[in-house]
């Protein structure tokens, strides 16, 4: 049973490259302002040398930060400052029980204003939702450069103490913290080992510092005593190449993370396309939210699974899907923007972003839709489907994934195609090695009963019968066979009858009914023949009620993301003034 999709979610399978590929992307980035392909000068070639940049470019290490890089470094520069805190209000603790220098009460409260003002950051990198590049490097001033000047403050106290002791002085090693800190920094904050020599630098030669202090400046008796005693390179000099040793260890080692960041940013490239986070996968492929470098454009990018990759009929799959895609203009009908493989042979093509729904989420968060939005929004598909079928293809997976409520062009509720991965010319014998004879495609829940047997290729009135079910769905919010087993629920599409929908929602018409259930028939010759004359006869009913682009943008108002609700509130606003 080759090519069932099981799911009854948004599946966007997966990309493929064309044996055309050449002529077929130069049209599309010509469309679109992409700049793939290879070879050019002029605007083009600079264009073309500005991506390679980006991908090389390692975020962090710029005089500026990406959104993404200033999420991470908020990320680290919390978790430090929790650690730090909770670090320092342990010894602070710690310090209550031992207390036995009386004249170390001012190193007490520096200590408790250190803890405070830590505490103090970790809650505002933790309560702010997104701090802006200045305030982040500010913070990391504060969380690394607090305890910097405290632990140099206590270098200086214990190398002073240390050094009079009654009992024999001796000297400490004040390395130690100093170590803690520049490890730290090394490990969580993203930067060039060049950026990060200006802090590690420092902090490695802040202790030295301290101990030049005591020998030189201070000149405390105890310390020259010490250090007399000891031998200059049998203590400051081990100190000192402690220090040096982990400030180049430590150097070393953001370089090595910056590269393993710059091979993941690579890794995350697709062409100019730079992924973002997924938004739905499927039996072949991921959909991932992505973004175009130079233009700024959210789309949506689907890849091959990678070991689908070597599949010569799943690649050709992905080729007529992107073929059969790009040659659809409608408005309701999903837009192929551009397509492309990567040096390690993925495959992927980019298409447009859709902010919204698909109907099935509509149904699954809020009930069954009122018949009138039901038919505003199958209205718009039938359009989509009229075009398709005019141009000869079969989309022949028809379900609710596949049909997005989209906000597009300033308007709601605009219906859109997708996935047309299943996609047949009517007529084309090239194609006829993709789909094994006797096979079944599409989606259980909502394929047709031809689709179902096998014994009989699919054509427009599949669709059709598709579509009725996906109305019957949105309608009553049940399947018309919803059965556990898929097996049980592809016989049901050839051998039974559905329940009349009013049974289920008394609330739909019952010309309505006789409509979806005509869509509903066994024989394809008793169903509607064209999406066209599906369409003329939803928009033949007479309802009670009525659904308009108006209408729609109030319901967005109440219902969705608040980034949605607020795109929905100005549009009223807009159309009332």
């Amino acid at each position: 049973m080759a090519d069932i999709d099981f799911e009854n979610a948004q599946t966007l399978e997966a990309p493929s490259p064309l044996r055309n590929g050449v002529k077929f992307t130069r049209k599309l980035t010509s469309d679109s302002g992409g700049v793939s392909g290879s070879g050019g000068s002029g605007s083009g070639g600079r264009l073309r040398e500005a991506a390679r940049g980006m991908i090389a470019f390692v975020e962090g290490s710029a005089p500026h930060l990406s959104t993404e890089t200033r999420e991470i470094l908020q990320s680290r520069l919390k978790t430090v400052a929790w650690i730090f805190f909770s670090g320092f209000l342990a010894f602070q603790i710690r310090w209550l029980f031992i207390w036995q220098a009386d004249d170390q009460h001012w190193l007490f409260w520096l200590h408790s204003t250190v803890t405070a003002l830590l505490g103090a950051v970790a809650s505002w990198l933790t309560w702010s939702p997104k701090l802006s590049s200045g305030r982040l490097r500010f913070a990391e001033a504060i969380v690394f450069g607090d305890p910097a000047l405290y632990f140099i403050i206590l270098s200086q106290q214990k190398l002073h103490y240390a050094a009079n002791l009654t009992e024999g002085a001796h000297l400490p090693n004040i390395v130690a913290p100093w170590m803690l800190l520049i490890f730290t920094y090394a490990l969580f904050i993203p930067n060039s080992w060049r950026r990060a020599a200006w802090a590690i630098v420092p902090m490695c030669a802040a202790p030295i510092g301290v101990m030049l202090w005591q020998r030189f400046i201070a000149a405390c008796p105890g310390y020259i005593a010490c250090v007399s005693r000891a031998g200059v390179g049998n203590y400051a000099t081990e100190q000192a190449m402690i220090m040096a040793l982990a400030g180049v260890t430590s150097l070393i080692g953001v370089h090595s993370i910056a590269s393993l960041r710059r091979t993941a940013f690579a890794a995350k490239q697709l062409g100019q396309y730079r992924l973002k986070r997924k938004l739905g996968s499927g039996g072949m492929g991921e959909v991932y939210l992505a973004e175009h470098q130079l233009m700024k454009r959210p789309c949506a990018v689907k890849i091959i699974r990678p070991d689908k990759n070597r599949d010569p009929r799943v690649l050709a799959r992905f080729e007529r899907e992107v073929r059969s895609t790009a040659k659809l203009s409608h408005w309701n009908s999903i837009d192929i923007y551009d397509y492309g493989n990567t040096a390690d042979g993925t495959f992927y093509y980019v298409m447009e972003y859709l902010p919204g729904h698909n109907v099935g989420e509509l149904v699954e968060e809020y009930g069954p839709l009122p018949p009138a939005r039901m038919v505003y929004l199958i209205e718009q598909v039938c359009k989509a489907l009229g075009e398709a079928h005019g141009m000869g293809l079969v989309h022949r997976d028809i379900k609710p994934a596949n049909i997005f409520c989209a906000y597009r062009g300033g308007e709601f509720d605009v219906a859109k195609l997708l996935d047309f991965g299943l996609a047949k010319p009517l007529t084309d014998a090239t194609d006829s090695h993709l789909t094994q004879e006797g096979a079944i495609t599409g989606s259980p829940l909502f394929m047709s009963p031809e689709q179902a047997t096998g014994e009989r290729e699919a054509d427009v009135r599949s669709d059709i019968y598709s579509l009725g079910c996906v109305m019957y769905y949105l309608l009553t919010g049940k399947y018309p066979f919803n059965y556990q087993q898929s097996v049980k629920v592809i016989i049901a599409h050839a051998s039974e009858q559905p329940a009349p929908l009013r049974d289920l929602n008394p609330d739909v018409p019952e010309a309505l009914d006789d409509i979806v259930l005509r869509c509903l028939e066994k024989d394809p010759d008793d169903r509607f023949q064209t999406a066209g004359q599906l369409r003329q006869a939803l928009l033949d009913l007479v309802l009670e009620d009525d659904w308009s682009r108006e209408r729609a943008a109030k319901w967005w108002s109440c219902n969705g993301c608040p980034e949605r609700k607020a795109m929905a509130a100005a549009a009223i606003e807009a159309a009332a003034v």
